[in-house]
């Protein structure tokens, strides 16, 4: 369906307390509660097969989204990088709740039609990620703390038990990650992706998680997804720097980029590792080169259903 067709184009500027939502033809704005019986009364006010573009708002706007596409309104779930760059490009002066959510519609009828349609992940997706962005929040909490307490002696002794039981909420995470798998039966491709030099549950998890959010048409599509495509920006003879689009879950590449530390230093993916670092590529460079093809033999292994055969070459093993 083109988005011209829509019975109604809207951009919705999402905050923790409201929605402010714009309809394209329309100038008036419309400000209401971002809670659940407010957003509901208002999409029963939009034409039957809206098309309704919004941006990420941390977990604000699961609400919209969710309800919308229940009730048959087609949902956008657009780029916030993409969108700041469209206003500059159309000189764009103000920057207000009303001015984006007008901006968003604009976007969304010219634009729609090369976007994908927000669709609900599987719970098992949802469940995973909410389980690892828990843990990587006690890490980075766990962290942040030992950087900052570094010299208090005076207290040493309540401050460790304090790390003690952050270690132990971490472990827990991580039991109850392996409860939720062994529940759904998935546990044996979690097991496939550990096969590989260097993957450890977490990544594998993590890999999987990625890859239950949809149906990916090869593997260069699941790499975009994760973020771990390149920007190519070459003008004429000028070839530009390549730089990562870092699209996707950031937990996931970080948690990908600790795997090639790991797997640089195996007999299976040294020879590729050093040869990128023969190449003249710097170390951080060819360590996110060495996670990108661990991501890309995690996609094939859950893809084909296969367990991990180091000798094999899969299409991106360490021989390509």
């Amino acid at each position: 369906m083109a988005i011209l067709d829509a019975a109604a184009i809207v951009g919705v500027d999402v905050a923790m307390a409201e929605l402010v939502t714009a309809q394209r033809g329309v100038d008036k704005t419309h400000c209401l509660v971002n809670e659940r019986t407010s957003i509901h009364h208002w999409l029963k006010t939009l034409p039957q097969g809206s098309a309704i573009a919004l941006e990420a708002t941390n977990t604000y706007h699961l609400d919209l989204v969710e309800m919308a596409h229940d009730m048959g309104h087609l949902v956008f779930v657009v780029d916030a990088a993409r969108v700041s760059k469209y206003r500059e490009s159309l000189g764009k002066r103000a920057k207000t709740d009303a001015c984006d959510a007008h901006l968003l519609a604009r976007y969304l009828e010219k634009e729609g039609d090369e976007l994908r349609q927000w669709s609900p992940p599987p719970q098992l997706h949802t469940q995973l990620k909410h389980l690892l962005h828990r843990r990587a929040s006690l890490v980075n909490s766990q962290t942040s703390l030992r950087q900052g307490w570094k010299d208090e002696k005076d207290l040493r002794k309540g401050f460790e038990k304090l790390m003690r039981r952050f270690s132990h909420l971490i472990k827990d995470i991580e039991k109850q990650l392996k409860q939720v798998l062994i529940k759904s039966g998935e546990m044996d491709q979690v097991k496939r992706c550990q096969g590989i030099e260097g993957v450890g549950f977490l990544t594998a998890t993590a890999l999987f998680a990625a890859f239950l959010r949809g149906e990916f048409k090869n593997v260069d599509a699941y790499i975009a997804y994760l973020g771990l495509d390149l920007r190519v920006s070459d003008s004429g003879n000028k070839s530009g720097r390549r730089r990562l689009s870092k699209k996707g879950d950031p937990e996931v590449r970080r948690l990908g980029y600790n795997a090639s530390m790991a797997a640089c230093r195996s007999a299976t993916w040294k020879p590729y590792y050093e040869k990128k670092i023969g190449e003249g590529k710097a170390r951080t460079e060819a360590l996110t080169i060495l996670s990108r093809k661990l991501a890309g033999v995690a996609f094939s292994l859950m893809k084909k259903r296969e367990e991990y055969d180091s000798t094999k070459r899969l299409g991106v093993a360490p021989q390509t």
